[in-house]
Formats: C-alpha cells, sequence, structure tokens
C-alpha cells in the first residue's frame, strides 16, 4: 500500500502530539517494510538547525521505502486552506497517488480519490474545558475535528478515557474507535547519578527539586499547583520547583501568581527541554508533580515513571488509566488535596520507595512497538476493505 502520513506535528512539535507523530510513525515503518509511505509536512519557516528535524535525514537514507514531502506553506496556512476556507486542494497533489491516508492530528487533508482515511484524535479538552483555550482555536476545532471525525473510516484514540469522550460528546459509534495506547521511549529510564551529571551541571540545578514538565498553558493547572506549593513549602523542606516548558497560551495568570505568592526565589523556569536531556531532568527529581485538568494521554507523567521517579498527578480523564496505583492521585480543582499530595510524596518514604519500585515496570508496558502493530494491523484491515 501507498499510505500518506501527517507528519507535521512531528516537524514543528517537540512534546505532545509531535513525539507521538514522531515516534509512532517510525515504529510503523520498521515494522512495516511492505508498505510504501509519504510523509507529507508543511516546511516553510521550518529552522534548519531545529533538533526536530535531526531524524529525517536517516529516515530519508535507512528506508527506501518513505518519500519526504515538504510542503512550501506555514501550518497555519495550509490548515486555513485545507479546513478553514475548506479549498479543495488534494494531498495527492503532494503525495502522488495513495491508497490510505492517516492524520496524526485531528484533521485529514481533502483527498481526490475516495481512499480509506484514519485520524487520530488525541484529546477533546477544547470541550470538555473550553475555558483552557484561545477562543480561535476552539472555533477552529469545534469545526474541523468533527467533519473529520465524520470523514474518517477508523478513529484512533490515545486512551479509553478520550473513546469515551468521542462517544459521550460527539456520539461517534464506539466500533469506529480503536485505542491505541502511546509509548515511553527506553531513554526514559532509572540513570546513574554520573550520568545525569553534565546536565545537572550545565543547568545548574539544586541537588533536589520537585519537577513539572508540559507547556505552560490553562488546562496545566499550574497556578494552583503553585498555591498549593507556597501552602505546604516549608513543611517539605524547601525544594524548588522546577518548571521545563515553553510559553503556550493564556500564561499570564501563571507569572502573576508566582510573584503573587513571593515564589520568585524558589520557581525556576527552564523553557523547552530536547528530548534528549528531559531523562536527566526527570532522574534528578525528587518527584514529579502533574496535577493537569485534563489529557488525552499524559506523556509526562508516564516519562517521570519509567525513570524512576516518584509522580504527583490528576485523578481526572486519562491519567488513573495510565499510572494505575503508582502514582499520588489528587483533585485537580482542590488546592488543599493538591497541598497534601505534596507533603505526601515528599515526606512519605514508604510510599516514595513503592512508587520508585514500580513506576519503571508500569511505564515499560507502554511500548511504541506494540502501539504500532495496532496501527499497521488497522492500515492493513482498511487496505483489505477497499480493494
Amino acid at each position: 500500500m501507498r499510505i500518506a502520513i501527517d507528519y507535521t506535528a512531528a516537524v514543528w512539535q517537540g512534546a505532545g502530539i509531535g513525539r507521538y507523530t514522531r515516534e509512532l510513525i517510525r515504529s510503523v515503518i520498521e515494522q512495516g517494510p511492505e508498505h510504501e509511505y509519504r510523509l507529507f509536512y508543511a516546511a516553510y519557516g521550518l529552522d534548519p538547525a531545529s533538533p526536530l528535524l535531526d531524524s529525517l535525514p536517516a529516515i530519508r537514507t535507512q528506508h527506501r521505502n518513505v518519500r519526504l514531502i515538504p510542503i512550501p506553506l506555514p501550518p497555519r496556512r495550509l490548515a486555513q486552506i485545507w479546513h478553514r476556507l475548506r479549498i479543495p486542494l488534494p494531498i495527492e497533489l503532494f503525495t502522488g497517488r495513495i491508497d490510505l491516508l492517516h492524520a496524526t492530528d485531528f484533521v485529514p487533508p481533502p483527498v481526490a480519490t475516495p481512499v480509506p482515511v484514519i485520524v487520530t484524535v488525541h484529546d477533546l479538552s477544547y470541550i470538555v474545558h473550553p475555558e483552557c483555550a484561545l477562543p480561535s482555536v476552539a472555533r477552529y476545532l469545534n469545526g474541523a475535528v468533527p467533519r473529520g471525525v465524520k470523514r474518517a473510516n477508523a478513529i484512533l484514540a490515545d486512551s479509553m478515557a478520550t473513546k469515551r469522550d468521542l462517544e459521550q460528546l460527539m456520539h461517534v459509534d464506539p466500533q469506529r474507535v480503536t485505542v491505541v495506547y502511546p509509548g515511553v521511549g527506553p531513554q526514559f529510564r532509572p540513570m546513574e547519578l554520573t550520568e545525569s551529571e553534565p546536565f545537572w551541571q550545565t543547568m545548574k540545578l539544586p541537588e533536589r527539586y520537585l519537577l513539572f514538565v508540559s507547556t505552560i498553558e490553562p488546562r496545566k493547572n499550574l497556578p494552583r499547583l503553585l498555591e498549593a506549593y507556597a501552602h505546604v513549602r516549608q513543611q517539605i523542606g524547601n525544594l524548588p520547583l522546577v518548571i521545563a516548558g515553553r510559553k503556550g497560551w493564556m500564561y499570564d495568570e501563571f507569572f502573576q501568581a508566582v510573584e503573587q505568592l513571593g515564589l520568585t526565589q524558589h520557581v525556576r523556569v527552564l523553557d523547552y527541554v530536547h528530548d534528549k536531556a528531559l531523562p536527566s531532568l526527570y532522574n534528578r527529581a525528587w518527584a514529579f508533580v502533574y496535577p493537569s485538568i485534563y489529557e488525552g494521554f499524559g506523556f509526562p507523567a508516564l516519562e517521570a515513571m519509567a525513570c524512576g521517579i516518584p509522580v504527583l498527578t490528576a485523578d481526572n480523564s486519562s491519567l488513573p488509566e495510565v499510572v494505575g496505583d503508582l502514582a499520588v492521585l489528587v483533585r485537580a480543582e482542590d488546592v488543599s488535596s493538591i497541598a497534601a499530595g505534596l507533603e505526601r510524596i515528599v515526606g512519605d518514604e514508604a510510599l516514595r520507595e513503592r512508587l520508585r519500585a514500580g513506576g519503571p515496570e508500569r511505564a515499560h508496558a507502554f511500548t511504541w512497538s506494540h502501539a504500532a502493530s495496532q496501527v499497521l494491523a488497522l492500515y492493513r484491515e482498511l487496505g483489505r476493505s477497499a480493494a
């Protein structure tokens, strides 16, 4: 089969959907050499020095059955053409004839001929928590996602929670939805202190710290985390809070809270940390804290568990599904619950030992290899039905 795959998120986004696309499609290509893959992506404006492009030369040279297809438009303009203006510019103009299309980021581009379409829906946060999304983005998704879901022959969801949301909020037939859990890479593992030392020294991090990793945006619940942290900071030994994540949107409340709560000297914002450095950052943490309001999967919590770091996270959406009983679960909208969770995960040594011991085994049950085998099975099934 000739399979067209939207690879745009892989070259533009470091975490989340970007990591999902890079890791899943890499494993799909390795496990399914009988197919031809056309990886198309919006390429205009890409920084040639971006580390997100590092894997492209290897894909090009190691896999003769893969074509990289850069489209000379920025992502926003391409989305406008396809999904806002709905100009029927078929993807085959760039890829040539295809037998199947996989849209990895919610919405598929138009196609000239009726081929099977798979759409990955990562979450429906813009419906469940519209207050956490930019109004313009929510309007776009409220129009484009239902159209894409309706067009799809099959839908991939990152979790049972997202599948339930699709059923309840979009009235999607559950038979059309396949849950494919993302994986965690082997680089996320417990490390010796000497192994993480170079990164620790370069970043001038404290000996012990609480860690949060993700984009700074409202859904991540950082103002409540800061308030809880301020309440218990002295009780937990003045552990600094390290925030690793780029500025996303509607982040002013977070930075205002840092100042208003008097935490300027106790909170350090690192900005985005590349995948290669993340394992060292996790391994040096005393605990990982992630009381998000809503997650379609929750990569950072799983990565921290894989590194053997005790995790505090929320009891909502997909998060309990991912961490099981190997994390401290708190109520995301209750500051006192987060504060009590912080005291437990810092001070209860028996609990910390159980989480350190069990986290890596649970986390590494989520593999990209298994995810890719499920996706390839779906490719083949749809290919046979279209033949």
